[in-house]
């Protein structure tokens, strides 16, 4: 009997990841690489957007995410000023992941989780606890490091990003360090930071 698999993938997490890594992925090709390790369920994408705007970079690719075997889950972004009187954007998507994973988990053999934040490590505990593999993807081939240790740790399986992004990999690019100065948004390319503001995707800033 094949495993029954479902992917779960923090969006802006992976688009850190990656840029970092220096590529861009390909959705279509990631998904074609899940679906060959077993009986595939269904693969989550997880993101935060602002709601004041009529039009985001993020749109095309969860419109395309939708419409190609991707389950889109997407929720308002909080903007808001900091104490320099800087716009900063923040989302978290922590809920809705964990809340869909223990949903499906008594469908599945094995969950893959795309992100590296050390929030999800309980999250993975009860998980396995209903006997169910969680396989983590993340990199610490950055400086510093995507992957918090004590998820790593419990994960039952690691993926270096770097090691399997050739799997999914559109077209290669610079890798970035996170002074590199903020490009123009395109469809293939949502996250774009604001400028002098490249810590962290636009779209969604952790708390």
């Amino acid at each position: 009997m094949t495993e029954r698999i479902a992917v779960f993938i923090d969006g802006a997490n992976l688009y850190s990841a990656s840029r970092l890594l220096g590529f861009d992925v390909d959705y279509r090709q990631l998904l074609d690489y899940f679906r060959k390790q077993g009986t595939f369920i269904r693969a989550h994408y997880y993101s935060a957007v602002l709601d004041t705007e009529d039009y985001t970079p993020l749109k095309p690719l969860t419109d395309w995410l939708a419409y190609n075997g991707y389950s889109v889950i997407t929720k308002p972004a909080k903007e808001y000023t900091d104490s320099a009187g800087r716009r900063r954007v923040k989302g978290n998507m922590d809920m809705e992941i964990a809340c869909d994973m223990l949903r499906l988990a008594p469908r599945l053999d094995r969950i893959v989780l795309f992100s590296g934040d050390g929030d999800f490590r309980r999250l993975v505990e009860e998980i396995q606890q209903q006997g169910v593999r969680v396989a983590v993807v993340s990199t610490v081939k950055t400086t510093p490091p995507m992957i918090a240790d004590d998820l790593r740790r419990q994960a039952d399986e690691f993926l270096e990003l770097a090691d399997i992004s050739a799997n999914f990999t559109r077209r290669q690019t610079e890798p970035r360090s996170p002074k590199t100065p903020a490009r123009t948004p395109t469809p293939a390319d949502p996250f774009v930071e604001d400028a002098g503001n490249t810590e962290m995707p636009r779209f969604i800033r952790r708390a």
